[in-house]
């Protein structure tokens, strides 16, 4: 059974500590165009995390880039709600996008980018090795849910996209970035908007 579930992590800019010392140049800015600032500053720190995410993700779950980009969803800040944030949804993924291969005792696919045999599980139909058939549903591979030839079931990675998202080195990439980019981020754009006059 795959589990489905979803997940959002976010990057507000109240949320990260080295910003205390922007507090006067912010309010002297007045309200619009304080918001302004932030806003672009939150955006392109976000930016630059979901780039460190979806690397990161890549190579943690070892799904193609493609299929993390396609994955991974963005919710950019504006002037009402100065936050950023990533997002994803889904449950546990098809063996079809490991690269799967059949093996005399199973199919062996990457998932997690460590090569692994799933016993008892086909990607064709007919008499192994010599009659094999074409592929079946596109490429999936199944199981017998029971002890006869019928039914079967889709075959899946124990990756999950979102669960993926919140922890090790796709976690610390969103936050690590989060922490060091936005102070230089609000400082940068304070300065361009007042010409280098407020810093």
């Amino acid at each position: 059974m795959a589990l489905a579930g979803s997940v959002r992590v976010m990057l507000h800019w109240s949320d990260v500590g080295g910003l205390r010392r922007f507090e006067d140049a912010i309010r002297a800015l007045g309200n619009d165009t304080s918001r302004k600032v932030l806003a672009r500053a939150v955006n392109r720190t976000g930016e630059m995390a979901r780039t460190k995410v979806r690397s990161a993700l890549t190579k943690q779950t070892g799904l193609k880039r493609k299929v993390i980009v396609a994955a991974v969803k963005t919710n950019r800040s504006d002037w009402e709600d100065l936050t950023f944030s990533l997002y994803s949804s889904g449950g546990d993924v098809s063996l079809k996008f490991f690269e799967p291969k059949e093996t005399d005792q199973g199919v062996r696919a990457k998932p997690f980018n460590r090569s692994t045999v799933f016993p008892a599980t086909f990607l064709r139909g007919g008499e192994w090795p010599g009659g094999r058939g074409a592929l079946l549903a596109g490429g999936h591979a199944f199981f017998r849910a029971g002890t006869k030839r019928l039914p079967i079931e889709r075959a899946r990675s124990g990756v999950i996209i979102p669960a993926e998202m919140v922890k090790d080195a796709s976690a610390e990439a969103f936050t690590s970035t989060a922490a060091t980019v936005l102070p230089r981020r609000v400082e940068h754009e304070i300065k361009r908007v007042t010409k280098g006059v407020v810093s």
